[in-house]
């Protein structure tokens, strides 16, 4: 099982950013997927879930409005969208496949500073 995370980088406050996540290993199509993120200091927190149909949609409280998860199954590929970007949004983000044995990539780090 593998994920690999890219597409984080530096960007000013109100930026915007796509996260991507490879998923290989598995049948990406077996399971809901999520995005979590960790800033210096804190634990690891969650951030969205698509359910494996990509029929819905959960978030966080915190970036509800501003990001949006999807997927691309033919790709085997995880999407983090974010908008209006806040420097609070400074973290590593993380893809994760949960499941009896759960699966994280490496992380992207997203810096959201001017």
């Amino acid at each position: 099982v593998q994920l690999v995370e890219s597409g984080g980088g530096v960007v000013q406050p109100g930026g915007s950013l796509k996260l991507s996540c490879v998923a290989s290993g598995f049948v990406f199509t077996d399971y809901g997927m999520s995005w979590y993120r960790q800033r210096p200091g804190e634990e690891r927190k969650y951030v969205a879930t698509i359910t494996r149909s990509n029929g819905n949609t959960y978030y966080s409280t915190s970036v509800r409005g501003r990001f949006t998860i999807s997927r691309d199954n033919a790709r085997n590929t995880l999407y983090l969208e974010m908008n209006n970007l806040k420097p609070q949004d400074t973290a590593v983000y993380f893809c994760h496949r949960p499941g009896q044995e759960p699966a994280w990539g490496q992380g992207t780090q997203v810096t959201v500073s001017s």
